[in-house]
């Protein structure tokens, strides 16, 4: 796990040497334990770590910042080459099935200097070109400098778990784990983009795609690679290498479909727990994490000193400590928990703003950022999260409105019926909000807007300057309609890809590479997602509204049962409302302040008042006051233009 960087300029430019310093400098937290770059010259490179033989003329610079899991020694170092000296690399993230991909390289002639995964996936790519990214499992963000053809190749992982940011300006080109290495090293306008800008304030969506919230710059999107002609400084677009395939669901029992769900997760979490340093695990208490934690423990044996680092809310509805003490029983871990207050928060605000380069959409990640804080002081450099099993699973109460809409869709209207009432019963979910959730995909935008209106869940709320958002093209629209038969497993893909994981993933990246701990997610593999996405959607949600129904059966006996049959869904939620609350004073403060400065696609009157509102209790808390709040935090750190 690294930061990683290139610079590449035209035949007129050459690449500053504080350029390059600028870089390793910013990604030191990603990669405390190393560094080193490649210098290319008309002619001439240097690899290494001395910055003075960085010629101020050099036409390409590859930086890396190490963060040492596997082989600990020099021979790990990045950039790495081949042996001849025609392919270069630097790579952030871990190929998990590098021993096996090795094993194989090796029958083909390949011989291997060092017991690193880098070396594994760069010769993976001089044998099989692009074809390799489909026998990878892992994470992963790499480039690959082709000396002979002066080309670029950049790749990211099959969900995005890795970042990779780009940008292609007058006459270079430069990529980056991180935007502010962009932003602080080339004259970049800080012009926001709009069509990104409506879908973080109206749905907190960031993420997905090429776009990100700065108009210049642009990433490579998950399960894509490009490649960059360096002669003519030109960049082709992405190209899909892998998606998931919504086919007719496959001919299989439950009872063997969670079987295998149960080999496929066991043999995940075998692959993520390879490290030469110590793993530990992020607890919620809820069952993804849980099923972690037990695996773990499942298959290390008692050997296995497991930390565990958890979240307890404060608030006793939000807190699942209980469940957390359960399964730090249950598994002999050492659990290390983390509490907050709203002071804190607001400590650690303005880091928490640079950390994540782009707007955050409610407090919850900042519970995650100090769980990755505690790891690092406990000395853990690995751990195993849970991050992505809700959007595979059906997990949040808004996919049983989608498996009600799959019911009403197919004409299954007894079904539908039944599953609507045994729903009903379930807490925190009612007849009318479940309606309107099936709504929300049965009904198109056109239909949807003026029900909206009605129930004040406007596609463009007063609270939004929609003028400004429509003098730059922007056009409102409902997210979730669509004609799909199953529409379950289309929003579920749709969470993967666009709506929900994204974001999951961002704050997943940068919160724990804050501290320089690399944090694995064993769910996210392309055979475990391709599997479950292959399964009838009454396997995924029960026709008594479970959700995660094979998982739950497939972990029958490795986690405890008292997990397996909880019905309702925490997380790591915060007390949202009452830290607010709490921070009145610094809320109001940063609202005054916004109506000081250019700030055209808020209506901070509105916007003030629905906030005293909410402190008041006269108004239901929703998160659109955080966002606001934290727009106005990361335009002022950001400074960003509004044009």
């Amino acid at each position: 796990m690294c930061g990683i960087a290139g610079f590449a300029a035209d035949g007129e430019h050459g690449i500053p040497r504080r350029t390059v310093r600028q870089a390793i400098a910013a990604l030191a937290h990603r990669g405390p334990d190393d560094y080193g770059f490649l210098s290319v010259s008309r002619g001439s490179s240097y690899l290494g770590k001395d910055l003075s033989r960085h010629d101020e003329d050099a036409r390409l610079a590859l930086v890396h910042r190490r963060l040492s899991i596997l082989d600990l020694s020099a021979a790990g170092r990045q950039p790495m080459t081949t042996p001849d000296g025609r392919y270069a690399i630097v790579f952030n993230g871990e190929i998990y099935n590098y021993i096996e991909l090795r094993e194989e390289l090796e029958t083909l002639g390949y011989e291997f200097r060092s017991a690193s995964d880098t070396e594994v996936l760069l010769s993976a790519y001089v044998q099989w070109g692009p074809a390799a990214l489909k026998r990878l499992v892992g994470m992963f963000a790499f480039a690959i400098y082709d000396e002979q053809e002066n080309s670029l190749f950049l790749a990211r992982d099959f969900f995005g778990i890795k970042p990779l940011f780009y940008s292609l300006a007058a006459g270079e080109f430069s990529f980056a784990s991180e935007i502010k290495v962009l932003l602080d090293n080339l004259s970049l306008s800080r012009q926001v983009n709009a069509d990104r800008l409506y879908l973080y304030l109206r749905y907190g969506m960031t993420d997905h795609g090429d776009q990100t919230l700065f108009k210049q710059v642009r990433q490579v999107p998950e399960a894509h690679y490009m490649t960059v002609d360096l002669n003519t400084m030109t960049a082709g677009e992405p190209t899909r290498y892998w998606r998931v395939r919504l086919e007719e669901p496959i001919d299989v029992s439950f009872d063997e479909a969670a079987a295998t769900v149960r080999e496929m997760f066991l043999d995940n979490v075998r692959l993520h727990l390879r490290s030469d340093v110590p793993v530990g695990a992020a607890l919620s208490g809820g069952i993804d994490s849980s099923a972690i934690v037990m695996a773990m423990r499942h298959l290390a044996g008692r050997d296995l000193d497991l930390h565990l680092f958890s979240y307890i809310a404060g608030d006793s509805r939000l807190s699942e400590e209980r469940w957390v003490d359960l399964i730090a029983r249950r598994s002999g871990g050492t659990v290390h928990k983390v509490r907050l207050t709203p002071g804190e928060l607001l400590t650690d605000l303005e880091h928490v703003t640079n950390v994540h380069d782009e707007p955050i959409s409610s407090t919850s990640p900042y519970a995650q950022h100090k769980v990755f804080q505690a790891a690092h002081r406990d000395g853990i450099k690995v751990m195993l999260d849970g991050q992505g099993a809700d959007e595979i699973l059906g997990g949040y109460q808004t996919y049983l409105g989608a498996r009600l809409a799959t019911l009403l869709r197919t004409g299954e209207l007894r079904a539908a019926t039944r599953f609507w009432n045994r729903c009903a019963t379930l807490p925190g979910c009612g007849r009318t909000g479940l309606a309107l959730h099936a709504a929300n995909h049965l009904l198109s935008t056109r239909i949807q807007d003026p029900l909206r209106r009605l129930m004040g869940r406007n596609l463009a709320p007063s609270w939004i300057n929609m003028r400004w958002f429509e003098a730059h093209g922007v056009v409102p629209a409902a997210l979730n309609h669509t004609k799909a038969r199953d529409v379950l497993r289309f929003q579920l893909v749709r969470e993967l890809e666009e709506l929900s994981l994204p974001r999951l993933l961002r704050y997943e990246d940068r919160n724990s590479m804050a501290f320089s701990v690399e944090s694995r997610v064993p769910f996210l593999t392309p055979g475990l997602v391709s599997y479950l996405m292959s399964l009838p959607e009454h396997y995924i949600i029960s026709p008594e509204g479970v959700t995660k129904s094979v998982f739950r059966a497939a972990m029958r006996g490795i986690v405890p049962d008292e997990i397996l049959d909880r019905r309702d869904k925490i997380g790591f939620a915060t007390p949202e409302r009452k830290w607010l609350t709490a921070l009145a004073p610094w809320a109001e403060r940063t609202f005054a302040g916004a109506a000081e400065t250019p700030l055209p696609v808020l209506n901070l009157r509105e916007t003030n008042r629905d906030w005293k509102l909410i402190t008041r209790g006269k108004r239901r808390f929703d998160f659109r006051t955080w966002r606001c709040l934290n727009l106005i935090e990361w335009s002022h750190q950001y400074r960003l233009e509004y044009k």
